[in-house]
């Protein structure tokens, strides 16, 4: 069993819960949380027993940006880094982005910098009303990460992106919700227990295999010039549902009027042609 000191990981009910937890330094990011948090998501997506990933902190914010206070990065300052070093919050983005399975965060309280980038390629961004987010980049000198300047205008539009990192001011949950950042809010108290509903209800509903295919091909396909390429590949996909027992068990189990049970697995049964799967 993995131990963490930055983060916390459980899993209950087939949903892996992934906390921040510097609860004393309002969840404040640091390089080794960036770390814990990506080894987490590969422990998560290499269960086969986990559908569905919480991602929330602990305490009254979800995370208020790099802790400036923990002595920098993880290269010696004179030296510099090696061409491979990856600055800290794309090593959590970036990852989550690679997951098969679906990712909610729960968002209360402050979301800035490091603390909201790492949220961009989940699945589902809840939020408690009383929640702040902020790019804040431009007003300490320093530059988007997380991939972010990729990520958020595709969520919100360049228009919006443009807005929040440009100004770098820090807004409320109705704009983020109104923008498209959110999907929804709900009272701070109530807010994990509807993270856990929606996952839940994930877990039950949807098909492994269907849902990795899925959300690849939305993050992978939804950019090319024209639909061709995609229509190529959703022509393999559904040319092979004939000989596919999930797709079997969707139809029974909607005309038996019972849960289904699906029984492939990413980690064996993602088709072998998946261009991503290269990498």
């Amino acid at each position: 069993m993995t131990e963490y000191a930055e983060i916390t990981y459980a899993v209950a009910d087939r949903i892996a819960t992934v906390a921040l937890n510097r609860p004393e330094a309002r969840n404040g990011y640091t390089v080794r949380m960036a770390d814990e948090l990506a080894e987490a998501f590969d422990r998560a997506d290499n269960d086969e027993e986990v559908r569905v990933v919480v991602l929330t902190g602990e305490g009254r914010d979800f995370s208020v940006g790099a802790d400036l206070s923990q002595g920098g990065f993880d290269f010696d300052a004179e030296q510099g880094p090696d061409p491979q070093w990856q600055e800290p919050a794309g090593r959590c983005s970036k990852r989550i982005f690679l997951m098969n399975k679906p990712v909610i965060a729960a968002i209360r309280g402050a979301a800035i910098g490091g603390g909201v980038t790492i949220t961009l390629s989940a699945d589902y961004r809840l939020a408690a009303t009383d929640a702040k987010f902020g790019f804040v980049f431009v007003r300490r000198g320093i530059y988007p990460e997380g991939a972010s300047a990729w990520f958020l205008p595709r969520l919100v539009g360049l228009g919006r992106a443009m807005d929040w990192m440009i100004s770098g001011r820090v807004f409320d949950a109705e704009e983020a919700e109104a923008a498209g950042l959110v999907h929804r809010l709900h009272p701070p108290e109530e807010l994990l227990d509807r993270a856990y509903e929606l996952a839940a209800d994930l877990a039950a509903n949807t098909a492994p295999v269907s849902v990795a295919v899925t959300r690849q091909l939305l993050y992978r396909m939804s950019s090319m010039d024209s639909p061709f390429p995609v229509h190529e590949l959703d022509s393999k996909l559904i040319a092979g549902i004939m000989h596919n027992p999930d797709s079997v068990e969707g139809v029974l189990s909607f005309l038996q009027k019972r849960q289904p049970e699906f029984g492939l697995k990413v980690n064996a049964d993602l088709p072998g042609y998946l261009p991503w799967l290269r990498e």
